[in-house]
């Protein structure tokens, strides 16, 4: 089974934080988990449906934080703003998922699954799917060819809810030309 991501006709503002779909839900991506969404997260759920990746800022500080908390953890403010990041970084880590996985990720396995740190500080990081590209299964990089420190960036993946709703995902490609072809 094939797992992948759309990508839109008008991917602004792609240049920064990569495509996302304006499709169908990828066939089989049904049963995956998705946002519950809260008031700390809102934002970035809000940011990934219109292609940006956003991070929460301390209203007081000035920091950048993710994942998003109630809370400053570096000044205890409770004032928090979103701001559009780059998008882009470099694997910090990565894992390759095998069985036993839960029902509706067991086809896909073996497919690797990646820490990015991000442009914007050492501290930032985020878990996602390294794709080919948008619309690639998320099986489809050979989880031998990843090298800790390549460059990547984000793209969005349209996946369903049970009750029909939709979100997007952040995955990540990379950007790197020698290795994008692996």
């Amino acid at each position: 089974m094939q797992l992948g991501c759309g990508v839109t006709s008008d991917p602004t503002p792609a240049e920064q934080t990569g495509a996302m779909t304006a499709e169908a839900v990828p066939v089989g991506t049904e049963g995956f988990f998705g946002p519950l969404g809260d008031e700390e997260s809102e934002g970035f759920w809000e940011g990934t449906a219109v292609g940006e990746l956003r991070l929460q800022v301390c209203g007081a500080c000035g920091r950048l934080r993710f994942p998003p908390r109630a809370m400053c953890p570096h000044c205890h403010s409770t004032e928090r703003q979103w701001r559009a990041a780059s998008g882009k970084g470099t694997i910090w880590s990565f894992v390759v998922a095998h069985p036993p996985l839960l029902p509706a990720y067991a086809p896909f396995a073996p497919y690797p699954v990646i820490v990015v740190t991000l442009d914007e500080g050492p501290a930032l990081r985020m878990v996602g799917n390294l794709v080919t590209q948008p619309e690639d299964a998320i099986n489809a990089v050979d989880p031998a060819t990843i090298v800790i420190g390549e460059p990547v960036k984000v793209v969005f993946c349209r996946r369903a809810r049970p009750d029909g709703s939709s979100f997007h995902l952040p995955a990540w490609v990379r950007t790197d030309p020698q290795t994008a072809a692996k």
